[in-house]
């Protein structure tokens, strides 16, 4: 439309009107206007039409649309890009246990969830946090309503780091230094005022984009004195995961 306003204000799309040159050559019509703007915005010429030094204004149109379509371009890639890269769409498949347990492992009261990944590509450079968030009172009598301590995890490589290859069992050791410490069987109610918040980071195989899946539980989803049961088996030379069994527990001395 503004490359036609441009030739009816010159007099270019009368015959025999207006000077000898025109501001764009080959335009007598919209069409014509319309053909040459496609061919300004996807950088196609076929030769025909061209722009003049009669008008400094069409020679501004010129740059302003090559700007606008860059810019075009550019938010029309981004969009696609993040539309297809669904970061939030990858964390939904990373699944946590929905409750945690206190049991024994290696002769050591621990606090154990589990964590796996429903889909084939891996999660490069995972790494786990978790954190107790619970109401605590200062010595000197301040009441912090959302009191955050890391909780430290037991971990062969050293670090948070993991390798999710398949479903893992994470877990922290209850002892004489961990915020758990005075955690009782009796605690595990829904009036305890207590909460452990685990987060899953790291960067997706197929994108490079970083994702994040975070989950908490709360004093009555922590079962003491269970253990998960095993969902990883060999067969045939090959291990196979049943995820029927992910969140599955049962009963041990503790």
């Amino acid at each position: 439309m503004v490359w036609w306003l441009i030739a009816f204000a010159h007099g270019d799309l009368a015959p025999g009107e207006g000077t000898n040159v025109p501001c764009v050559t080959s335009i007598h019509s919209f069409s014509s206007a319309f053909l040459f703007s496609i061919e300004v915005q996807v950088t196609i010429g076929f030769g025909g039409r061209m722009v003049t030094e009669e008008c400094p204004l069409a020679i501004l149109i010129l740059i302003v649309q090559n700007i606008v379509g860059l810019m075009i371009n550019a938010i029309m890639l981004g969009c696609i890009f993040m539309k297809t890269a669904q970061a939030h769409r990858r964390a939904e498949t990373l699944i946590f246990s929905k409750h945690a347990v206190i049991t024994l492992r290696h002769g050591r009261l621990c606090f154990m969830l589990r964590v796996g990944d429903l889909r084939k590509s891996m999660i490069i450079s995972a790494t786990i946090h978790m954190q107790v968030v619970r109401k605590t009172t200062s010595p000197e009598g301040e009441v912090v309503p959302l009191h955050q301590v890391d909780i430290p995890m037991e971990n062969g490589v050293g670090g948070n780091g993991i390798f999710l290859v398949a479903p893992l069992i994470i877990y922290h050791v209850i002892d004489s230094n961990s915020p758990l410490y005075d955690l009782a069987p009796s605690d595990l109610h829904h009036h305890q005022d207590l909460e452990i918040i685990v987060i899953l980071e790291g960067v997706v195989e197929t994108t490079g984009i970083t994702t994040q899946a975070r989950t908490s539980y709360l004093a009555d989803e922590i079962l003491w004195g269970q253990r998960f049961v095993p969902i990883v088996a060999e067969e045939d030379g090959r291990y196979s995961v049943d995820y029927s069994k992910f969140g599955n527990t049962i009963k041990v001395p503790t």
